[in-house]
């Protein structure tokens, strides 16, 4: 590493990087000499993740997570629910055993960054018996959290913030809410509504929760948390007028205690899958399932119509470049988090591309669409904000410093430049750690041609 350090300006927000706004270290990011042919295991989804701890948290008896994703957001999660009363066992082959218990405070949990801790742990503290503290990194006091507090003040909880509808916050848990209807605009985040129902089946009443949003970003996740809580043994429906659900409702209820396999985060395979498209290469992903609720089994489509090929394998899902990049007009509304590298790999096509529908990644780990243009532009892109996304028309790139704003999907689009365009270096590559714990070293034995 370069061991330099610079000051860095935040996109859309002041609280995008540390405190002092100071970069650690710069990682070079490798140029790729030839095509990538390798495989990549890559880790276990978050999103499943984050959900089976805290439905195994809410069950009548002991759960096991097994292959869960071990990172920064899974640990804090796991810590939160910890600190709340729940056993979390560390076991020896990296499976949580989860052993429920009466959830009380007083207690303190620190969210870091993650969005799945900030939003779903408050429903379950207002379960507890106590006061519960929220507290996280300085970018996740400005991520919006009024979708969740309001609803749970409407529900009859109480939440003091100041008003701000951000951390930090406090929920004073009574035990035994009631429940019922309630409304909550999940415009920003799909999260505001999974948040809900994952705890709706301890609630009294069950919970039904209503969208009085103009549209919900990411709806693929609140399928997967639907899928989730049914297997669980929940009762959950999902309903609408005409143009798809609106309105959930799951009835109260136990929740079972189970034995459970997370499937491979298909959303960090996306790294490794463009390695190939931009280097006309091949890379193999073990364990794709071939039916999934999660948003990155889009990747199948979107890098096939960007110039690629994919097939399942009996080894896994093969995904083959074709030596070319093509430029994609792309709604990107349920699949958001794909934006980053994708934005890269259009930044390297031979055609201009739009992706559309992703307004709400201005309230992500950092405001995306503001520090994808800056940080794009800066190697010489041509990048343009508009109201819901992006457009990118390719030019010759430069090397040149790109700035994470501690947030992991810029790292890793960061990383699929650098295979491209020499001279890249990452600013605080760590920060992947959120999702992926060794990106560089999967980074570097892609490189190498091994797992």
């Amino acid at each position: 590493m370069s061991g330099r350090r610079h000051a860095v300006p935040a996109p859309g927000g002041s609280g995008s990087g540390r405190e002092g706004d100071v970069s650690p270290d710069l990682w070079p990011a490798p140029t790729a000499s030839a095509p990538v042919h390798a495989t990549v295991t890559v880790p276990g989804s978050k999103s499943v993740t984050n959900r089976a701890l805290v439905l195994a948290a809410l069950a009548d008896g002991p759960g096991l997570v097994r292959r869960p994703l071990r990172s920064r957001d899974s640990l804090l999660m796991a810590a939160g629910l910890r600190a709340l009363g729940v056993r979390v066992d560390d076991l020896p082959n990296g499976d949580w055993r989860v052993l429920p218990g009466a959830l009380r405070g007083p207690a303190a949990v620190d969210v870091g960054n993650a969005g799945t801790v900030m939003r779903f742990l408050p429903p379950v503290a207002a379960l507890a018996e106590g006061e519960v503290r929220f507290d996280g990194d300085p970018r996740a006091r400005e991520r919006p959290l009024s979708g969740v507090t309001d609803a749970l003040r409407a529900l009859g909880v109480r939440v003091a913030d100041e008003g701000r509808g951000t951390l930090p916050l406090t929920v004073h848990g009574t035990g035994a809410p009631t429940g019922g209807t309630v409304g909550v605009d999940a415009s920003s985040s799909s999260q505001f509504v999974s948040a809900l129902l994952l705890a709706g089946p301890r609630f009294e009443r069950g919970l039904e929760v209503r969208n009085t949003g103009p549209t919900v970003p990411s709806m693929p996740h609140i399928r997967m948390t639907v899928a989730m809580l049914r297997a669980a043994g929940a009762h959950v429906e999902a309903l609408g007028d005409g143009g798809g659900p609106d309105r959930w409702r799951v009835a109260p209820g136990p929740l079972l205690g189970r034995d459970m396999t997370v499937e491979p985060d298909l959303s960090n395979a996306q790294p490794f899958m463009a390695a190939a498209l931009v280097t006309g290469g091949t890379v193999v992903v073990p364990d794709w399932p071939r039916r999934t609720t999660q948003p990155g089994d889009a990747l199948r489509d979107l890098f096939t119509r960007m110039g690629g090929t994919a097939e399942f394998t009996p080894e896994g899902l093969r995904f083959t470049g074709s030596g070319a990049v093509h430029g994609i007009d792309a709604d990107l509304h349920e699949a958001g988090e794909l934006a980053p590298v994708l934005a890269a790999v259009a930044a390297l096509a031979d055609s201009p591309s739009r992706l559309r529908g992703i307004s709400h990644l201005r309230f992500h780990e950092t405001d995306r669409l503001a520090a994808l243009t800056r940080e794009i532009n800066a190697l010489g892109g041509d990048v343009t904000e508009t109201a819901d996304g992006l457009r990118i028309s390719p030019r010759p790139l430069r090397g040149g410093v790109v700035r994470t704003y501690e947030d992991h999907r810029m790292a890793t689009a960061a990383a699929v430049l650098g295979l491209v365009v020499p001279g890249i270096e990452v600013e605080n590559v760590a920060t992947t750690a959120k999702t992926v714990p060794d990106f560089p070293g999967l980074w570097h034995g892609m490189l190498a041609g091994h797992p």
